[in-house]
């Protein structure tokens, strides 16, 4: 009975931690589904988190090889760096890269146009799938990393994964189209995968930083942001109502 017990706080725990770890995952699948067009999302947002979620699965099926990329293959600097190390520094920096192009996109382009004016080529629907691929595999290796550290039976890591993918799935459709429909929460979800970039970035380089913090500073600046979405549609309501008053005003007047 204990034993079953402690397999469930397990998997709950587990489960848990597997969905909050997850949702830079899918803050990354919503932001490049969102570049194609409505009809193709559902579809592509599907086979993204489809594919992390196999992705997981293989790599914890493959126990012995996902930790033999924690093994040191060179030295640089004193410093002893593994496979996982250049697999997080170069996945990092790609992410820091492509979020940084899509904020200038927002920034300095409508959306429509490209550098220079020129209008901007269609997203392919492999272009966008094979971006989401090459980072669910950055992602699914920290994930799984993760989940061994924290339970040893195989069923119960494949069995949370499962889990909290289906949790992710659920509200990464919502997410999505609520930044599509936010441009300032667009850009705000994007300077946080710059953050997430970095953060991998320092990982793979051998200082640990707790995503907690992160977590926290994406949650307050979310919350404020709320806030001023709030404030701006309470002002908004208010000089419709000044207008239509003084529409009535002057008809009453004449």
């Amino acid at each position: 009975m204990d034993g079953v017990l402690s397999a469930l706080v397990s998997l709950a725990t587990l489960t848990f931690l597997e969905s909050v770890l997850g949702f830079d995952n899918v803050l990354m699948v919503g932001l490049n589904v969102n570049k194609l067009p409505p009809r193709e999302r559902p579809r592509a947002r599907t086979i993204g988190m489809t594919g992390a979620m196999v992705m997981r699965i293989a790599l914890l099926c493959s126990l012995n090889w996902v930790m033999g990329l924690t093994s040191p293959i060179i030295v640089v600097l004193a410093h002893p760096v593994s496979w996982r190390d250049l697999i997080l520094i170069v996945g990092g920096a790609f992410l820091v890269w492509k979020a940084t192009h899509e904020i200038y996109g927002e920034v300095e382009g409508d959306g429509h146009h490209g550098h220079g004016g020129q209008p901007e080529r269609p997203v392919s629907f492999r272009r966008v799938i094979g971006e989401i691929m090459v980072l669910d595999i950055i992602f699914s290796l920290d994930s799984v990393i993760t989940a061994v550290g924290m339970a040893q039976n195989l069923a119960i890591m494949i069995t949370a994964v499962v889990l909290s993918m289906a949790i992710m799935m659920k509200f990464a459709a919502a997410i999505g189209d609520f930044i599509s429909r936010h441009a300032s929460f667009k850009v705000l979800a994007l300077t946080f995968l710059v953050l997430i970039g970095v953060f991998l970035v320092i990982e793979g380089a051998g200082q640990h930083v707790s995503k907690g913090y992160i977590y926290i500073a994406m949650v307050f600046a979310f919350a404020v942001e709320l806030l001023h979405m709030r404030r701006r549609s309470k002002a908004a309501q208010r000089a419709a109502a000044t207008r239509a008053a003084q529409a009535e005003s002057g008809r009453e007047v004449a």
